[in-house]
């Protein structure tokens, strides 16, 4: 039985990260369907969107916790269940892509920041505020939520890797897995980079138009 452990929480991650919180706060709370305006993503920065920051907020928290959850669950019992390192770095990048391809809305997904920024909490609360840092100043400075991820995105595995850690290449799988959702995280945001290059990306809080 030891040896479906780390399936059942690779398997687990994936369907927590396949909760679109956008979707589903959004009807709970009365508001048009995220997916129908804007950008279309179903993702925190979306919802604001529609002119309700307490839903953008309750969205943001949620996704970020169905990364930082089941990382975080693995990386404080998983010793006793045989779950290393590896696991680990499976169910961060299973959590992640729930997100970004969800089981229950036919693998059409958001763009995976907040649940990005949920797994490197998860990961190292250390790593979590530098990247969650790293997001807010270039936001602040720049108002693209776009171009704020990529960036931050870009540093998380830099970060990690410049980590106090004697050892680090021993948990090259961890590594690896923020690598990975940094390069998915880029092709997610592919048109927005169009959209920043030709200076008609929307910045942060502007009015909802639409969706073509």
């Amino acid at each position: 039985m030891q040896i479906a452990y780390p399936t059942l929480a690779v398997l687990a991650a994936y369907l927590a990260g396949s909760l679109a919180f956008a979707v589903i706060v959004s009807k709970a709370m009365g508001l048009a369907d995220p997916r129908t305006f804007g950008s279309g993503n179903p993702g925190a920065t979306n919802v604001l969107r529609s002119g309700s920051k307490p839903a953008a907020i309750v969205t943001l928290l949620l996704d970020a916790l169905k990364g930082f959850v089941p990382v975080l669950l693995v990386k404080l019992y998983g010793a006793r269940f045989g779950l290393g390192d590896t696991t680990l770095a499976m169910v961060a990048l299973a959590a992640f892509l729930g997100h970004l391809y969800p089981v229950f809305f036919r693998f059409k997904g958001g763009k995976g920041v907040a649940t990005f920024i949920g797994v490197v909490f998860g990961i190292d609360w250390l790593l979590g505020v530098a990247t969650g840092l790293t997001w807010l100043i270039i936001a602040f400075f720049f108002r693209y939520s776009s171009l704020a991820s990529l960036v931050a995105a870009i540093f998380a595995p830099a970060y990690y890797l410049l980590g106090d850690r004697v050892a680090w290449y021993a948990e090259g799988a961890v590594a690896g897995a923020l690598f990975a959702m940094a390069l998915l995280l880029g092709w997610r945001h592919r048109e927005n980079i169009k959209r920043l290059l030709e200076g008609t990306e929307s910045r942060i809080g502007a009015k909802a138009k639409p969706k073509a």
